[in-house]
C-alpha cells in the first residue's frame, strides 16, 4: 500500500531516518517493520515558535516495495540531432536563453545561442579583477556571461511562478546537469555559487553535442530587420546570424539591448520597478533572531536562517503608502560588486555558497518606483527608468571616491541621519567607505528605507542595530523596461519573428521563472514553425 502523508517533526527526529520512520509508523498505526520505504516530496522548515519544527510531505510504502514508476522522473538527455535542422537565434546564454535552447533541441530546431560574455570559467578571472583591482569588464561580469546573473549570484530557486509553467522540469534539468536532488524537496532550494557553474557548463556541451551552437564574445549591437521581420543580427565583433526568428533573453542590464531597440523605433515601454540599498548583518545575529536562541549558538542541525518582509509606509512626498521589502537575501553570503559599465557607477548585489557559511548575511532593501516617480525623466520617454537608475548609480560611484568602493553607513545611523564614524567589517570585496546614504538617496527611496526600518523596529527588535551596514545601491532587482509582447503568441506586438524573453523583457524575476519563460518562448517558436 503507497500512501501520501503530511506530517511535522522536531528538527532531532527529522535528521534520523529511525526517528522519522518510528513517527510516521505511529502516525499510521503499523509497525515500523512494516514500513517498506519512505520517499520524501517536499520539505519545510518552521521557525514561528521556540520549538522548531520540520514539515514534510512523504511518500510511504506500506508492505510493499517502490515499482519503477515511483522512482524520481529523470529528465531523457536522449536528444535529438538538430545540426542541419531549421535554426532559431536566441541572444543570451542565461537560464532563459539555456532552456529555450533545450526546448527548440527537443522540438527538432537548431538552437544558435549568441552570448557577449565568456564562459563560466572564464568569467572568474574577470570576476577577480573587479573585485580585487575594480576593474570592470562591460561584456563579462557578474551579470554578463555564460549562465547569466544567476550564476556567481547565488543560485537561489524558489518562485512564486508555479502557475506559469513547470517548476519541476526546470529542477530536474539541473539536477541531470550535477545539481543535488535536495532541490527536488527543499520549500527553498539552493544551488551555490561555487556548484552552478559546473551544472552550466555541462547544459552547454549538451546543447553543442545535440547540433546546437554556443557563440561566447558575440555582442549583438544591431538587429537586421525586413519589413518588420526578422531577418538575423549582427554582433560587434563584425560577424552576421542569420535566421527569421529571434529569442531576445539578455537580462535586466543589457542597456545597449534597450537603447539599440530605442533607436530603431521597436516598441519598448516603461514599467514599475524597485531600487535601494543592500544590508548585511552578522550571521549569529539572524540565527538567534529567527531561532528565537539568543546568546547560544544556532543549533547544527539548523541552517543558517534566512528572513524575509515587507513593510508599507506613508509617502509624505506624493501621498498614499509606498511598499519596502527585502529582495535576494542570502544567509551565510556575500556582498558583490554588480557594475556592467567600465567606469561611472557601483551595483551591489548579494550571493551564498552552497554551504552558506560565510559568517555575514544580507539582502537587498528596496522600495517600489511607480512610474508617476519617474516623472523628472519623461525626457526619456521609455527609458526614463534606466536613466533614473543610471543617476542613482553614478551617485553612488561618486560617493565611493569614484572606484567599486561602495558608500556605507550603519544601520541606526542610517536611519538617524548620521554619517558613521567607523563601519564594521563586511563581506563586499572592493571595501566600503562612510558616506551620507540618507542625503544621496532620494527621498522616495532614502526616506522611505529610513521609515521601513523604524517600523521595522518594532517588531524585530535585533534586526535594527548598529552592528548591520547600509551598502550602496541596490539599483538591478527588475528591468526598469517591458518589450511588450502578444500574449497569446509570445511575439513581439510589431516586430514579426521577435520573442522578447523573461527578465530582460520585463517576464520573470529570478532563474526558475526566466527558465520557464525561455520554455514558453521556445515552444510558441516551434509551434509557429
Amino acid at each position: 500500500m503507497k500512501q501520501l502523508l503530511n506530517i511535522t517533526l522536531n528538527v532531532e527526529e527529522e535528521a534520523s531516518e529511525e526517528r522519522t520512520r518510528s513517527a510516521i509508523a505511529a502516525m499510521l498505526g503499523v509497525a515500523e517493520e512494516d514500513i517498506s520505504a519512505v520517499k520524501k516530496l517536499k520539505r519545510s522548515l518552521d521557525a514561528r515558535s521556540r520549538q522548531i519544527k520540520v514539515h514534510l510531505s512523504v511518500e510511504v510504502f506500506v508492505r510493499e516495495m517502490p515499482r519503477e514508476e515511483d522512482g524520481e522522473r529523470v529528465v531523457s538527455m536522449l536528444l535529438p540531432d538538430v545540426a542541419n535542422a531549421s535554426p532559431v537565434l536566441i541572444v543570451g546564454a542565461g537560464p532563459a536563453g539555456l532552456f529555450a535552447a533545450f526546448t527548440l533541441i527537443q522540438r527538432g530546431i537548431k538552437p544558435i545561442v549568441l552570448e557577449r560574455g565568456k564562459n563560466v570559467q572564464a568569467r572568474r578571472r574577470d570576476l577577480a579583477a573587479l573585485n580585487r583591482q575594480h576593474v570592470v569588464n562591460t561584456d563579462s561580469n557578474y551579470c554578463f556571461g555564460e549562465g547569466g546573473a544567476g550564476t556567481y549570484s547565488d543560485g537561489k530557486l524558489y518562485t512564486r511562478s508555479t502557475k506559469r509553467g513547470d517548476v519541476r522540469s526546470v529542477l530536474e534539468t539541473l539536477v541531470a546537469h550535477g545539481a543535488s536532488a535536495d532541490i527536488l524537496v527543499e520549500a527553498h532550494p539552493h544551488i551555490g555559487t561555487n556548484k552552478l557553474p559546473n551544472i552550466i557548463q555541462r547544459m552547454r556541451e549538451r546543447i553543442v553535442e545535440a547540433g546546437g551552437e554556443v557563440h561566447f564574445e558575440q555582442r549583438v549591437n544591431d538587429i537586421l530587420l525586413h519589413n518588420n521581420e526578422i531577418q538575423g543580427v549582427r554582433t560587434a565583433q563584425g560577424q552576421e546570424f542569420l535566421a527569421n526568428k529571434l529569442i531576445l533573453a539578455t537580462g535586466h542590464s543589457a542597456r545597449d539591448i534597450f537603447e539599440l531597440l530605442h533607436t530603431k523605433n521597436i516598441f519598448i515601454e516603461q514599467k514599475p520597478f524597485a531600487m535601494g540599498v543592500r544590508i548585511e548583518h552578522p550571521q549569529s545575529l539572524i540565527d538567534a533572531m529567527q531561532y528565537r536562541a539568543h546568546g547560544t549558538p544556532r543549533h547544527e542541525l539548523l541552517p543558517p536562517a534566512s528572513y524575509s518582509w515587507v513593510e508599507q509606509v506613508q509617502n509624505v512626498e506624493q501621498g498614499g503608502e509606498r511598499g519596502v521589502f527585502s529582495f535576494c537575501m542570502c544567509p551565510g553570503g556575500i556582498v558583490a560588486p554588480c557594475a556592467t559599465s567600465a567606469t561611472g557607477e557601483i551595483v551591489t548585489n548579494g550571493w551564498s555558497p552552497s554551504k552558506r557559511n560565510n559568517p555575514f548575511a544580507n539582502s537587498g532593501i528596496v522600495a517600489a518606483i511607480n512610474l508617476p516617480d519617474l516623472a523628472p525623466y519623461q525626457h526619456a520617454g521609455a527609458l526614463a527608468g534606466l536613466r533614473f537608475q543610471q543617476e542613482l548609480e553614478r551617485i553612488a560611484w561618486e560617493a565611493g571616491g569614484k572606484t567599486q568602493t561602495a558608500p556605507a553607513q550603519r544601520l541606526v545611523d542610517f536611519v538617524r541621519g548620521k554619517t558613521s564614524a567607523t563601519l564594521p567589517k563586511t563581506s563586499y570585496q572592493p571595501g566600503i567607505i562612510a558616506a551620507p546614504l540618507h542625503e544621496l538617496l532620494p527621498p522616495m527611496i532614502g526616506k522611505s528605507l529610513q521609515r521601513a526600518f523604524e517600523q521595522l523596529a518594532k517588531r524585530m527588535k535585533p534586526y535594527f542595530t548598529n552592528e548591520a551596514v547600509v551598502h550602496g545601491v541596490e539599483s538591478r532587482t527588475s528591468s526598469p523596461v517591458r518589450i511588450p509582447r502578444n500574449p497569446e503568441t509570445l511575439e513581439h506586438v510589431q516586430i514579426r519573428g521577435l520573442y522578447p524573453c523573461a527578465e530582460g523583457a520585463g517576464y520573470a524575476g529570478g532563474i526558475v521563472s526566466a527558465a520557464i519563460d525561455g520554455q514558453k518562448c521556445a515552444e510558441a517558436v516551434a509551434n509557429r514553425l
